[in-house]
């Protein structure tokens, strides 16, 4: 039986990320509407662990590439590679999920297999023998349908969170193809990696608790006497705002974002940025505070399951998609959360 639809298991060092299992899924159900197999591409070193878990998942079979050269993420070697396997199959479809990473090899991919690249999908339907994608667009605020009209294969990235998690089943093997990696000559280096701020990871969250701009509008707050500069003072309140903030998450068990404006403010670091030129997340609770709704930020996180929003302002723009709204000072507001959560958890 051909191969009717790949799928890109993306990793950082051999450890997978959550979306890839999605993928997976999401693979699954569109072999169901084409007719046969779904095979997922795994690339790396010493990553043929992450084959097994692929078909634990639910792919019928694994192609494996795994060199020295391809320990660490690098555009080239990568997009050289998935082409490669591309090529050798008959696929008509080809899932990424949506990363840092997959961003750049999708369309790297798409250009040198010459077909088309849908991104950041969050639904899809088989319709004569070809999946139509519906991804946002004008900043979430509509939904478009999308199909490649050009040569196979169709690549698509999924958006994280969008589509359920198959759970492995045990003792599932299927067939692993090992095939050599095209390495060439890359220009690029990798040099080792620094780590980021503890915490929950915001692509993999259930739960997010975002702050904004108003997080640093507590007139309550009297900076040390030693912070004399305005600048300084503002963003002194902000990082107790922005602690409260922090104990909310951490009761929830969420992960902590921020709007643009917050980060530009320099209240937090740009990887807490949600929104269009941050991350983009699908939590099932979003919780935003003194957030006014900004556009570019509601692009970002449109797709929540469902927007808690905390704002002194009635007419901030939030409301209109929010689910709940509460109309108050977040300062008093989320301490009441937080008190009323850790007496329901028994925290």
């Amino acid at each position: 039986m051909a191969v009717k639809v790949l799928v890109y298991i993306d990793h950082h060092q051999g450890q997978a990320v959550v979306s890839s299992w999605e993928a997976v899924g999401a693979a699954r159900t569109i072999a169901a509407g084409l007719g046969g197999e779904v095979a997922a591409m795994v690339v790396g070193s010493g990553v043929a662990a992450l084959a097994d878990q692929a078909i634990a998942h639910g792919a019928d079979r694994a192609i494996l590439a795994e060199a020295d050269g391809l320990k660490d993420y690098r555009a080239e070697p990568y997009t050289s590679t998935v082409a490669q396997m591309a090529r050798a199959s008959d696929a008509a479809v080809i899932l990424f999920p949506t990363t840092g990473r997959t961003r750049e090899l999708a369309g790297m991919v798409a250009v040198d297999l010459e077909t088309g690249v849908t991104p950041d999908a969050v639904a899809f339907e088989v319709a004569g023998g070809t999946v139509v994608a519906t991804r946002p667009t004008y900043g979430g605020k509509l939904l478009t349908k999308e199909t490649s009209k050009g040569p196979r294969p169709y690549l698509l990235t999924l958006r994280a969170r969008a589509f359920p998690k198959p759970e492995p089943v045990a003792g599932k093997t299927g067939p692993i193809e090992k095939v050599a990696a095209d390495l060439g000559s890359p220009p690029t280096e990798v040099l080792g990696y620094k780590a980021s701020d503890g915490g929950v990871s915001l692509t993999d969250a259930g739960v997010i608790v975002s702050g904004g701009r108003g997080v640093s509008n507590n007139p309550k707050l009297t900076p040390p006497a030693d912070v004399t500069d305005e600048k300084q003072k503002e963003i002194w309140r902000a990082h107790q705002g922005f602690a409260l903030l922090r104990d909310l998450a951490t009761t929830l068990g969420a992960a902590v974002g921020a709007s643009r404006a917050a980060v530009d403010a320099g209240y937090v670091p740009y990887s807490n940025q949600v929104g269009q030129t941050g991350k983009v997340v699908s939590p099932d609770l979003y919780v935003a505070c003194g957030i006014s709704g900004a556009i570019q930020h509601l692009a970002g996180m449109r797709t929540s399951k469902t927007i808690v929003a905390v704002n002194k302002d009635a007419e901030a723009p939030i409301f209109k998609v929010a689910r709940f709204g509460i109309v108050g000072d977040l300062f008093d507001v989320v301490p009441a959360l937080t008190k009323a959560f850790k007496a329901r958890l028994g925290k």
